[in-house]
C-alpha cells in the first residue's frame, strides 16, 4: 500500500515545530514507510529553502498565497489522488508521532472497511497522560469541540471507537472515501473543515473511528486570538446548513435563534462582536448563495443514511472546555439537551 505524511506550513510554523515532527515520523515502525509532503503557504525564498534542508527526501509545494489550511492539505491530497496512493496521514506540524502510532492507524482502516477516517489519540506534549482530544462531538447547534479534552486518560483496553469527526491535527484518511465523497471544503478556509468532511463521510455511509492505541503527542494551545472567531462561527453555520435534512434544519432554527441572541451577548462582553457580525454578513451576502446553494445539493446528493442515524454521536452539551461558565453548565447545557431530546425522537419518527 502506499501511505503519504501531509504537513502544512505558514511562515515560522515550521521553525517552532518541524524538528520534533520530522524526527517522530523517522522513528515510526519499519513496517510503515511513509512519503512526507510538505505544502508551504505564503512562501518564501527563505522557508523553502528551510525546508528543503530539513527534510531533503519530501515531495514539496510551494505556495504564493496563504491560502488556507483546507486548501494546503488538498494540494497535496489531489496529488497523492493521482498517484494512486491508498491512504493520507493529515499531521499538524506541532503534533508528533509514537513509533508504532501510523502502523497501528493502518491496521485499524485495513481491518474496518467502512472507515474513511481514524484518528490517533491525542495527548498533550506537555503532559503526556492528559488528553487533547478522544475524537470530536458536534454539537447540534454546529459547535465542535474535543471529546475527553483535559482529561487524564485511563487504558480500558479498548481498540476503536466511533466518532462523530477527526481531528484534522492526526487523521488518516482512505483516498478511496475522498474520492467518493470529495476533498476538504476550500470555503471554510480554516476551523471545522474536518468537522464537514467527517459529516459527510457519516451521511454517504463511511464511518469515523478512533484508534486508542495510536498515539500522537500535541502541542496545542488554545488560542484566544480574536479573528479565529469569525471562521469558527460562520463555518459551524455552514456545516449545519450543507449537512442537515429540511426537517433537522427546520428542527434545530428555534434553538439556534436563541443561542445566536445569546453568542453575540458573549461575543459583546468577550470583544469579538465585530467577528460575530462579519459571520453574520457572509450569510446575507447573496454572491455567497451561490456557493452555499450548490455545497448543499453536493453533500445531499452524497446521503445514504438519515439524521436519525448520525444524531446520536452528537451531543446537546457545550462543552467549552477553555470557559468555566455557570450559566453555560446550568441554565443552557440542560435546555438545550432536552430541546435535542425531543427533536432527534421527532427526527426518529419521520425516519430522517
Amino acid at each position: 500500500m502506499k501511505v503519504g505524511i501531509i504537513l502544512v506550513n505558514y511562515k515560522d510554523y515550521a521553525q517552532r515545530f518541524l524538528t520534533p515532527c520530522l524526527a517522530s515520523i523517522r522513528a515510526l515502525d519499519a513496517s510503515c514507510r511513509p512519503d512526507i509532503f510538505i505544502v508551504d503557504n505564503a512562501s518564501t525564498a527563505e522557508s523553502a529553502a528551510y525546508l528543503r534542508d530539513q527534510a531533503p527526501a519530501a515531495r514539496f509545494i510551494f505556495n504564493k498565497n496563504n491560502d488556507g489550511f483546507a486548501k494546503g492539505n488538498n494540494d497535496a491530497l489531489r496529488l497523492m489522488m493521482a498517484e494512486n496512493y491508498d491512504y493520507a496521514l493529515l499531521l499538524n506540524m506541532d503534533a508528533s508521532l509514537a513509533p508504532r502510532a501510523l502502523t497501528e492507524l493502518v491496521r485499524i482502516v485495513e481491518a474496518n472497511p467502512a472507515a474513511a477516517a481514524v484518528q490517533a489519540r491525542l495527548m498533550f506534549n506537555s503532559d503526556r497522560e492528559m488528553i487533547n482530544s478522544l475524537g470530536n462531538v458536534t454539537h447540534f447547534l454546529g459547535f465542535g469541540y474535543c471529546d475527553a479534552y483535559r482529561q487524564t486518560f485511563l487504558d480500558r483496553g479498548e481498540e476503536v471507537k466511533k466518532i462523530a469527526y477527526p481531528s484534522g491535527a492526526a487523521v488518516l484518511l482512505r483516498m478511496e472515501a475522498l474520492r467518493a465523497v470529495g476533498l476538504l471544503d476550500e470555503e471554510f478556509w480554516m476551523y471545522n473543515e474536518d468537522q464537514d468532511l467527517g459529516w459527510r463521510f457519516w451521511l454517504s455511509g463511511w464511518q469515523c473511528l478512533l484508534a486508542f492505541k495510536a498515539v500522537a503527542y500535541h502541542q496545542y494551545e488554545f488560542s484566544r486570538s480574536v479573528s479565529k472567531y469569525y471562521w469558527m462561527e460562520r463555518n459551524r453555520l455552514i456545516a449545519a446548513w450543507k449537512n442537515y435534512s429540511i426537517l433537522s434544519l427546520i428542527l434545530f432554527l428555534p434553538p439556534l435563534l436563541v443561542m445566536e441572541l445569546g453568542m453575540s451577548f458573549f461575543a459583546l462582553r468577550s470583544g469579538w462582536l465585530k467577528e460575530k457580525k462579519r459571520a453574520w454578513a457572509y450569510f446575507f451576502n447573496l454572491k455567497n448563495w451561490s456557493y452555499l446553494l450548490q455545497a448543499r445539493k453536493q453533500a445531499q446528493t452524497l446521503r445514504c443514511v438519515p439524521d436519525y442515524k448520525i444524531l446520536p454521536l452528537f451531543s446537546g452539551h457545550i462543552w467549552y472546555q477553555e470557559i468555566d461558565n455557570p450559566v453555560l453548565k446550568y441554565l443552557v447545557n440542560p435546555l438545550f439537551s432536552f430541546y435535542f431530546f425531543i427533536a432527534r425522537r421527532i427526527i426518529r419518527i419521520c425516519r430522517q
